[in-house]
């Protein structure tokens, strides 16, 4: 199966693994998931990397809370 995404310039790609949508934490200890985690990706992508980088970062160890991180977490940005 092959799928074609047309990019402008300045466009986001984001490639990750599913260690940040599987994180339980929260106010009900529930997983984050992936609608969160995208919703929170295009919230950060006009921003720089490293800003981005450290919004990520926070947003995750704020869900987290006193939950242990439960996966390895990867995400790759590039900027088209």
């Amino acid at each position: 199966m092959q799928h074609t995404v047309e990019l402008k310039p300045g466009d986001m790609v984001y490639v990750f693994s599913d260690g940040y949508a599987d994180q339980f934490g929260g106010p009900k200890g529930k997983k984050f998931l992936y609608r969160r985690f995208r919703e929170l990706l295009v919230e950060v992508s006009a921003h720089s990397p490293d800003r981005q980088r450290r919004m990520l970062h926070d947003a995750f160890n704020a869900w987290r809370g006193a939950h242990e991180q439960v996966d390895d977490i990867l995400v790759i940005g590039m900027r088209v």
